[in-house]
């Protein structure tokens, strides 16, 4: 190991740890609900492709997509549901647990639907939870 990097190592070894404090797992900036949007989106424009064909293997194949995208959607709303949101938001914002709950259970329908209605549903629901968001931000 060269001697700077040997150097380097001991001083980092000899410094102790600083506290961060932050209300969510890491600092602000990094939880944003326009990562499940942008998901909602692709499932809704695939629902439209889907239904503006009429070739059955690209159906198929959006079917496959749109499900991926719907999961990728569950997982944007449950990464900012369970990581950013925390008692004290619940306490000024009684109804978000139920607004997760009913956007988690819309990208769950878009999954397993090609109804346009049930992604206009989901993303509704989505832009609920970014209002209450950008509220608690600031």
């Amino acid at each position: 190991m060269p001697m700077l990097s040997r150097l380097l190592t001991l001083v980092d070894q000899a410094r102790p740890p600083l506290p961060v404090h932050a209300h969510c797992d890491l600092p602000c900036g990094v939880y944003d609900p326009a990562q499940a949007r942008i998901e909602a989106e692709s499932v809704k424009a695939i629902i439209d492709k889907y239904h503006a064909s009429d070739d059955e293997t690209f159906r198929q194949r959006a079917v496959l997509i749109k499900e991926e995208r719907a999961d990728l959607v569950k997982h944007h709303l449950w990464v900012l549901w369970t990581d950013y949101f925390k008692p004290p938001h619940l306490e000024e914002f009684p109804n978000l647990h139920e607004l997760f709950w009913n956007a988690t259970k819309a990208a769950g329908t878009t999954k397993h639907s090609v109804d346009p209605a049930a992604a206009d549903k989901l993303l509704a629901a989505i832009d609920e939870i970014a209002q209450i968001f950008w509220k608690t931000k600031g």
